[in-house]
């Protein structure tokens, strides 16, 4: 199995600094990761980096609590686009779920898909399966799946559970095969990440990338 082309080699710490920026750049394009996943910030830079290497660029919308306003994720969407980001990784209003607020979710992706098809670029919603029931899990799942989302991603890695095998599972029963899975936080090692996979998981969110690779090989 080559692992490396499942993994968005990720670093989103709030201490980011620009020489971590180049060398996860630098790691992606050296074992061939699908994408970096950087903060807004250093999109830019990334793609600059990057250049034109088949490594994309993800970055976070909202992240990593998901309760902006709408009017808010838009703007981070736009300025995302502008700086070269490939990928969103947008974290929908978790508040909103967990008020059975599903009118306001499904404005808030309804507002959110034609800025990101209408620039091709490809949307992750971040559903924090670690802290949903499995009621809402499915429903999420159902309204995502009507708005034709790219990908539906487990976790942001700040909650207190993240990626679990189960979640997936129940991802992948009750969402089309259009609908990729992204399973993220907590993936340290190969077993955990190709037990994910075999759940379901078309991406994979890793600080730990490197490792697992090296892992896959023993």
């Amino acid at each position: 199995m080559n692992i490396a082309r499942y993994i968005d080699h990720t670093i989103l710490k709030p201490t980011t600094l620009i020489s971590d920026i180049e060398k996860i750049c630098a790691d992606a394009k050296e074992y061939r990761f699908a994408a970096v996943c950087v903060p807004p910030l250093f999109v830019r830079n990334a793609k600059a980096i990057l250049g034109d290497s088949d490594v994309k660029v993800a970055t976070v919308i909202g992240f990593p609590f998901g309760y902006s306003a709408i009017e808010a994720k838009v703007a981070e969407i736009v300025l995302a686009i502008v700086d070269g980001a490939d990928e969103l990784d947008v974290v929908i209003n978790i508040s909103a779920v967990k008020n059975n607020d599903w009118q306001y979710l499904a404005s808030e992706i309804s507002t959110i898909m034609p800025i990101i098809r209408s620039k091709g670029r490809v949307i992750k919603v971040i559903i924090e399966s670690g802290i949903l029931s499995r009621e809402e899990i499915i429903k999420c799942c159902d309204i995502y799946g009507a708005a034709g989302v790219d990908f539906i991603k487990t976790s942001t890695g700040y909650a207190e559970k993240g990626a679990a095998v189960a979640d997936v599972a129940l991802i992948r029963k009750h969402s089309s095969g259009s609908i990729k899975i992204k399973a993220s936080g907590g993936i340290k090692t190969f077993i955990f990440a190709k037990q994910l996979i075999d759940a379901g998981a078309d991406r994979l969110g890793c600080s730990s990338s490197i490792a697992i690779v090296q892992e896959s090989k023993n």
